[in-house]
């Protein structure tokens, strides 16, 4: 594969997710030299998305769900959001056991999350129920019958709200033993391998840096250096590539009768 330079030398848009788990992550690319060379975006994961498919911007951390639906794709960085174990922040949610369950609300703010909690659904826990796309504010019509998938650090909000929490990552591992792999660093062309390598130092340097990290996102809600240093693994290494080979795999499976 060929690398080159961005015509023009014009900066590299990039684009994060908003939401807590990506701070380590975007350190880096706030208080290093890359900084000059990027401009930086923050949105919720299925926005990033459809920035990156419509050109907005030039690199995002992308939703893996939606990385196939790209017409090319580059897996750019060596960094990810992704969780070994339990994440905490990307659950289901119910006041009755899973067993019970026959409505399932869908965070709009996400891709992948809803795409998973479909796969642990059908292949997994053997339940057929009735999924439904949330719109803002659906946390409240979690009731009765009616679960729903929280992410983000709304999840970590309502952690103690709901009699039944089912953590979607957990459960990946217990049904693949594989890690899962929430969002990766994508482009939809190559960029230059200069401030690839520069990117990927960027990232590692919150990474170096949790508490300076923690120091400067305080939140009420769940003890922030716990997230960073156990919910979340930020390594893309090769066992996260096969969870992210084998969801890709099981979302064939959603088309199946």
């Amino acid at each position: 594969m060929v690398l080159h330079q961005d015509p023009e030398n014009r900066l590299i848009r990039v684009g994060a997710v908003s939401y807590l788990n990506t701070r380590p992550l975007i350190y880096g690319l706030t208080h290093l030299a890359l900084r000059k060379r990027i401009t930086l975006e923050t949105a919720y994961p299925s926005q990033i998305a459809d920035m990156l498919r419509r050109g907005a911007i030039d690199l995002g951390l992308v939703p893996v769900a939606a990385i196939p639906q790209l017409p090319n794709y580059f897996i750019d960085a060596d960094y990810c959001i992704g969780a070994k174990a339990a994440v905490a922040s990307v659950c289901l949610y119910s006041k009755v056991p899973l067993s019970a369950v026959e409505n399932v609300l869908l965070d709009y703010q996400s891709e992948t999350s809803v795409t998973l909690v479909r796969v642990l659904m059908k292949q997994y826990w053997k339940r057929d129920v009735n999924f439904v796309a949330g719109q803002p504010g659906y946390e409240q019509h979690i009731t009765g019958t009616t679960a729903g998938v929280i992410i983000g650090d709304r999840a970590l909000e309502y952690q103690h709200y709901f009699p039944y929490r089912y953590d979607l990552a957990e459960a990946w591992h217990e049904y693949t033993g594989l890690p899962f792999v929430f969002a990766a660093w994508v482009s939809t062309r190559p960029l230059p391998e200069t401030f690839i390598e520069e990117f990927n130092e960027a990232n590692a340097y919150g990474l170096q840096r949790i508490d300076e990290v923690v120091a400067e996102n305080p939140f009420p809600f769940y003890d922030v250096h716990t997230y960073f240093t156990e919910n979340i693994s930020y390594e893309l290494d090769e066992s996260k590539r096969q969870g992210m080979h084998r969801f890709w795999d099981e979302m064939k499976f959603l088309q199946q009768p």
